[in-house]
């Protein structure tokens, strides 16, 4: 499949043809990575940032944040639970924060590690190598950075770089966490303002020629207040014109299949941003058209609502138990199974438990 075709099927609205990409993409992910769904158990360990992207709700610029860090213990008390529940691989994720230190998390990983065994992925936005090298030989196993757009002049807009910095370069980043030794995942929001069909398909295509171990494509959802939510949304919106790419959930699951076809053997999780904006089927939807991967919620509640990177997350006001106990019942209603172990890329997925 090159460009023009992965462009012609996100175009395409003919209910028929959908149903065989739909088809395909989940005869490829039963192939490759089987039919269990791997659990990975999200802690959100805090939610202050040094960035302005325009898009996100706990950005530097966000109006009315009230700010928080996981203490050491918290973080440690949430993995463990994530380890109780049958989890193989703990998330965590925060924004871009020079307030979580090297040190700090050395501590954490090393801990998380000695007492759980589990796989550990982090998210914590651009960092400096000695970090990600740090955060490595402590026993970090991948990271996640989403580059969010290929179209250079979209990206600059709405992730500008810090003061006295280089251009933020995530692509480049990417490959130095593989040549560090991660796993590393990245993905894209579905329907931001600026982003047209012929960069969607360009984003889809970079998956496959990064050959990225871990993909998330989520629709946009607007955070109020944010710069996107003014005249900068519109004025991107404008510029974009027909090609604009629509933030709803049928785009979305177009996206999302294309990319398991693309990339078969990649871990490709069916986000809570999927779950936001269908609260009763986005999630099975994702799984059922590729998607191998769900993260839940591991975050004490009273700081989850904290971390609002977009409004009325799935599962906001729920306990770890409740979210887990309904998606795992999710997943049995589809016929899969859920995983066991860290799950790793590939084959590697294939052992489930029912």
């Amino acid at each position: 499949m090159n460009r023009d075709e992965i462009l012609d099927w996100l175009l395409e609205t003919d209910p028929v043809r959908l149903e065989e990409l739909w088809e395909r993409a989940d005869a490829v992910r039963e192939a490759h990575v089987g039919m269990a769904v791997h659990l990975r158990g999200l802690i959100e360990i805090g939610n202050h940032c040094v960035r302005k992207c325009a898009y996100c709700g706990i950005a530097a610029c966000a109006p009315g944040m009230e700010r928080y860090r996981l203490a050491f213990q918290d973080i440690i008390d949430c993995a463990v639970r994530g380890q109780a529940f049958g989890f193989g691989t703990v998330v965590m994720q925060s924004g871009e924060d020079p307030g979580i230190t090297r040190e700090f998390m050395v501590d954490v990983i090393r801990t998380i590690k000695r007492r759980t065994g589990m796989a550990i992925t982090l998210s914590l936005g651009e960092r400096r190598e000695e970090d990600l090298r740090a955060w490595k030989e402590a026993g970090a196993d991948r990271y996640l950075l989403r580059f969010e757009t290929t179209d250079p002049e979209l990206y600059r807009t709405i992730h500008p770089s810090l003061p006295g910095t280089a251009l933020s370069d995530r692509l480049q980043q990417l490959l130095l966490m593989r040549e560090i030794g991660f796993e590393i995942g990245t993905g894209v929001m579905v329907g931001i303002p600026g982003q047209t069909w012929a960069t969607l398909a360009t984003d889809i295509w970079t998956f496959r020629d990064f050959d990225m171990d871990m993909i998330g494509i989520g629709p946009f959802i607007l955070s109020p207040g944010t710069p996107l939510d003014g005249e900068l949304g519109e004025q991107l919106r404008r510029e974009a014109g027909t090609g604009q790419v629509p933030s709803d959930e049928l785009t979305t699951l177009k996206a999302l299949a294309l990319t398991r076809l693309l990339c078969p053997d990649t871990n490709i999780p069916s986000t809570t941003a999927l779950a936001t904006l269908d609260p009763g089927a986005g999630r099975a939807n994702g799984l059922k058209v590729g998607a191998n991967v769900v993260m839940p919620n591991l975050t004490p509640p009273k700081y989850r609502v904290l971390y609002r990177i977009y409004p009325g997350k799935a599962g906001l006001q729920e306990t770890a138990d409740i979210t887990r106990d309904k998606i795992e019942a999710q997943i049995h209603a589809l016929g899969r199974s859920i995983g066991r172990g860290p799950g790793g890329r590939g084959r590697a997925n294939m052992v489930g438990i029912d």
